[in-house]
């Protein structure tokens, strides 16, 4: 063979960064099967928080019967209460993952998140360059103040997901500098977790974290098509895809068009999950889930 021809690792270094972690993550999920499964609450699987900034204190999105409303809250900060954002990108998703995961493993709402944002990125296999410190702290005090509510049908239930956030305040007389960090979660919101829990597999969700949309999708395909029961599968149209994924698009091609290309990398890995595109949307096929049942079943729980 000639010594010009480029090894893989030159053609990786050779295309975008994310492009290259989508190929490397595919080829590890085509052959190894996972440690252990993350998770996710089944209804963030299907409608998730806004990909988008978004200077509304409310956020609304709707899949089928099911509706999530998001309201951005307030924090304390030792002299008044601080108006937060409603989270938003690529960053909440991950940490509450995380954060989930690890309740769902330790069956303890109380989950910790080290001493610094460093550490906890780190964790989360995120950049710790300096410029995402603040844009982190930022977007997990928002989470953490956010509420959540849930509609099913004439239903309403109330799905706050964080209790208390203790992490990572300027050092002061009142708190040791050396103690770790924590989230923990609400009673209903672990209670409700540890029933309905969605096993994802962590390699797909580090090769997707550039993307709110990619994250997304793969959630939503883990939950969704395992469930499918007809052999000739389930229709969802591209009027259904753009009320529960297209929010953030004013064009409906233009929507289509990164509905479809981040779906190719979402199928790169999660390899088992079979769809057809047809005239007018999608057929779902039953498919099997991205972790084994083995492996998503932690300490007797049995995820959804």
């Amino acid at each position: 063979m000639s010594d010009d021809v480029p090894s893989q690792g030159d053609l990786l270094s050779s295309i975008p960064a994310a492009t290259a972690r989508i190929i490397r993550f595919a080829a590890d999920i085509a052959t190894a099967t996972p440690e252990r499964a993350d998770y996710q609450h089944s209804v963030l699987c299907q409608v998730g928080l806004p990909r988008r900034e978004t200077q509304a204190l409310t956020f609304e999105r709707t899949n089928g019967n099911a509706s999530l409303l998001i309201e951005a809250g307030k924090l304390w900060n030792g002299k008044a209460w601080v108006q937060q954002p409603i989270p938003y990108g690529t960053r909440p998703r991950l940490a509450l993952v995380h954060v989930s995961s690890e309740a769902v493993r330790s069956k303890s709402p109380v989950v910790e998140v080290g001493r610094s944002v460093r550490e906890f990125l780190m964790r989360l296999e995120v950049d710790t360059g300096g410029r995402e410190y603040a844009t982190f702290k930022k977007q997990m005090r928002a989470l953490s103040a956010c509420r959540m509510s849930l509609g099913f049908g004439t239903e309403t239930v109330d799905a706050k997901p964080i209790e208390r956030f203790s992490a990572w305040h300027e050092s002061s007389g009142d708190r040791d500098p050396l103690a770790p960090g924590v989230i923990e979660l609400t009673p209903k919101f672990f209670a409700s977790l540890s029933e309905y829990a969605v096993p994802l597999d962590a390699r797909a969700l580090g090769a997707l974290r550039h993307s709110a949309l990619a994250l997304d999708i793969y959630t939503w395909l883990a939950h969704r098509l395992h469930r499918v029961q007809r052999v000739t599968g389930d229709r969802v149209t591209w009027k259904n895809l753009r009320e529960q994924f297209g929010q953030e698009y004013a064009d409906p091609k233009n929507f289509k068009r990164k509905m479809l290309a981040t779906l190719m990398a979402v199928r790169a890995v999660y390899p088992g999950a079979r769809l057809d595109q047809v005239k007018g949307g999608f057929i779902l096929l039953p498919s099997k889930p991205p972790i084994p049942k083995v492996i998503s079943q932690v300490r007797g729980l049995n995820a959804s």
